[in-house]
């Protein structure tokens, strides 16, 4: 009965269970009542008329293009520049800058092939696939990081001399300085302490993924190209995630589209016929 399964949604909030733990739940019991309906089991799935706790949106932390300037310049001089400035210009994932292979990295070009994942799976850290089927995907680069990940590669190759025989050579780009593997969470907390020097308002480093898409969708680069850019299942997503830069997009495309109809703006270099 759908009463049953609100009295239980009601008891697990009072037990102090968060809304999305509640909605996981509904979502596993929906799919066992609809298994049980297909198979004639049951009359009908009791989760489709069930109340299920609406889960508020969190607020995205961004940084602005500026505070994203500031924290580079902060880590210019790190072993790990190019890292930094390869989630800013991109915003890759964690897991993908950490699982990032030289191989998958084409300077003559100019682009990234994000093609694993480094993640954390209980208490061990493996490489897998991208979290999304579309997140297998090529990114091209801008001239200033490619510039920086060929610095990189000299400074690594350094290292790897310097280490001789002991260098452990995983054919990752950013590695300890004896080439094994970052972890992620060391890498997270490198983050964080050089926010905190930088003196930056404290944001996640999967936050840095945040700010450049909310940075470049504000700044009228297609939703299509940025989902594309990211990752994500679909333009739907990107759209629904990044809320917060709609309005100025539509602001833009205010603008220009009523300039072309109008006659306000200039066209092809020229102001259009009257």
């Amino acid at each position: 009965m759908p009463t049953h399964l609100n009295k239980l949604y009601g008891d697990l909030q009072t037990a102090g269970r968060a809304p999305k733990t509640i909605r996981n739940i509904h979502g596993v019991l929906s799919k066992a009542l609809a298994d049980a309906e297909r198979w004639g089991l049951v009359g009908r799935n009791a989760a489709r008329l069930a109340d299920v706790p609406a889960v508020a949106r969190p607020k995205l932390r961004v940084w602005s293009p500026e505070q994203t300037r500031a924290f580079l310049a902060a880590v210019a001089n790190d072993r790990l520049f190019a890292a930094w400035l390869l989630a800013a210009t991109t915003g890759m994932r964690r897991g993908e800058l950490l699982g990032l292979r030289w191989e998958d990295i084409d300077l003559d070009t100019g682009v990234v092939r994000v093609t694993q994942a480094r993640v954390r799976a209980g208490n061990q850290v493996v490489a897998g696939e991208p979290k999304t089927a579309r997140g297998r995907r090529t990114i091209a680069l801008d001239p200033t990081t490619v510039a920086a990940l060929r610095q990189h590669g000299k400074r690594q190759t350094e290292e790897r001399l310097a280490s001789g025989p002991h260098y452990a050579d995983s054919g990752l780009a950013f590695t300890m300085p004896g080439g094994t593997p970052i972890h992620p969470n060391r890498f997270s907390l490198w983050f964080r302490r050089h926010v905190q020097a930088a003196g930056l308002p404290a944001i996640r480093l999967h936050d840095m993924r945040h700010s450049y898409a909310t940075a470049g969708l504000a700044a009228g680069v297609p939703p299509k190209v940025m989902s594309e850019r990211l990752g994500h299942a679909t333009v739907a997503f990107t759209l629904d995630t990044y809320t917060s830069a709609l309005p100025a997009m539509d602001k833009s495309a205010a603008d220009v589209v009523a300039g072309l109809i109008l006659g306000t703006e200039e066209v092809g270099g020229s102001k259009p016929a009257r």
